[in-house]
């Protein structure tokens, strides 16, 4: 299997993984978003926590020029950590939303 292949699957099974887990809090569901063609990776929170309306995006990640692109995070455990314990090199991971003078102080691609 090509690198690429192999970073789509990873991504999709690490944010299934991820969509699965049920907010201890309000009726929330949670969906993946996969584009396939431009490569663009989501999780998203969708619902209502007592009469408050509830959406936003938990997890988003691209590929971009054969790294994994981290834009948003909303995790604890953190979705570079799991990605790298999937065997994806720190140096093909961008932590995008970071700005790219502190990425230079990671141990996490620049870009």
């Amino acid at each position: 299997m090509d690198k690429l292949a192999e970073y789509r699957q990873i991504i999709q099974r690490v944010l299934t993984s991820h969509a699965q887990i049920k907010p201890a809090y309000g009726e929330i569901e949670r969906q993946t978003i996969f584009d396939l063609q431009q490569d663009h990776y989501q999780v998203v929170n969708m619902g209502w926590e007592n009469r408050r309306r509830v959406y936003g995006c938990l997890i988003h990640l691209d590929i971009r020029d054969h790294k994994i692109w981290i834009q948003y995070d909303g995790t604890e455990v953190g979705v570079a950590n799991e990605l790298v314990e999937y065997g994806i090199p720190k140096q093909d991971i961008v932590l995008a939303y970071q700005p790219p003078y502190m990425r230079k102080l990671t141990e996490f691609a620049v870009g």
